[in-house]
């Protein structure tokens, strides 16, 4: 089959891997993405991970905790420019949206925009959505929201960017004080700034970590110095690149991005500070949002926008 300069491109966006590479491992895969993906790792050229489809949607994640901090939320609300993002009516109804969603018994997005609007019971969330569309004059999109609850602790928040990431962070701790709420704020801001997907290594499979090995090992057999070790070496050159990569993909694995020795996990961090204040301290999960992380950006082209606009 023929493979298009768009697969191409998109396939280069998501590994980092050189054009050439791609349009052949799309060749050898049949166009199939996800197997030209693995067909790059396999090789070496390509990142564990792919990398997030370039920022699309424009908009706010706005999070709001509780007074008494057991219990907080985020959401993302969409729009389709940056300039709307930041008007102060787009923010004003992206903070009644977060109000609503903290107290909400809504299970998804879909069961939230069908309720009661709060702020005006005769109409529902999605009606309300709609006017504001309206007045604005830009396609908005309630996209999403999680609520964080936490009676054996407290749930930390934190917004970077100016809304463009919203992260909230589940602490579990018999004592609550400055210290304590500040530790937690600044594993929020870990969480923002380091992107990990899980929490620590218990909640990884082992069938993840096996799929991983099994491309580990394509890539060391790909290589014709590291294929000729002795196969003890080989399992060990594994394990290695495995703890380097829950490194970086596990938050309490992380090196802590304040360490003054460059070395201090946030693990270790949090433990630290639980030590000095005579507390118990578990961060048992967290919640990151990036705005528009995941949808694709429609790629204008701006002379023929104006012709379009001029009836040209």
């Amino acid at each position: 089959m023929a493979i298009t300069a768009a697969q191409v491109k998109e396939l280069r966006e998501m590994t980092g891997a050189g054009m050439m590479d791609c349009k052949k491992a799309l060749t050898a895969t049949e166009g199939d993405m996800d197997k030209a993906v693995e067909f790059l790792r396999e090789k070496g050229l390509a990142t564990a991970q792919k990398k997030a489809s370039r920022v699309a949607a424009e908009g706010l994640c706005k999070t709001l905790v509780a007074e008494d901090g057991k219990k907080a939320v985020v959401v993302e609300v969409n729009a389709e420019t940056d300039f709307v993002a930041k008007n102060e009516k787009f923010q004003s109804f992206v903070a009644d949206v977060a109000a609503q969603a903290l107290t909400t018994t809504a299970a998804d997005t879909e069961a939230f925009l069908a309720e009661a609007w709060a702020l005006d019971t005769t109409k529902t969330v999605n009606e309300v959505l709609a006017a504001q569309i309206a007045v604005i004059g830009e396609n908005m999109n309630i996209r999403r929201f999680a609520q964080v609850e936490e009676n054996e602790g407290f749930v930390a928040s934190y917004t970077h960017m100016g809304g463009k990431i919203g992260v909230l962070v589940d602490v579990a701790t018999d004592v609550v004080n400055e210290n304590i709420q500040e530790m937690a704020r600044n594993v929020a801001m870990q969480i923002a700034a380091l992107k990990p997907q899980y929490t620590d290594r218990s909640e990884i499979s082992e069938e993840y970590i096996e799929h991983e090995k099994e491309i580990l090992l394509a890539q060391i057999k790909n290589d014709p110095k590291e294929s000729q070790k002795p196969e003890k070496v080989i399992l060990g050159m594994i394990n290695g690149r495995i703890n380097k990569e829950m490194k970086e993909i596990c938050l309490l694995d992380q090196v802590y991005v304040k360490a003054e020795d460059g070395k201090q996990s946030v693990a270790n961090y949090v433990a630290a500070v639980a030590k000095e204040n005579g507390a118990n301290i578990t961060i048992k999960g967290f919640v990151r949002f990036e705005t528009g992380e995941g949808i694709e950006k429609k790629e204008e082209d701006f002379a023929a926008e104006v012709a379009k606009q001029m009836g040209n």
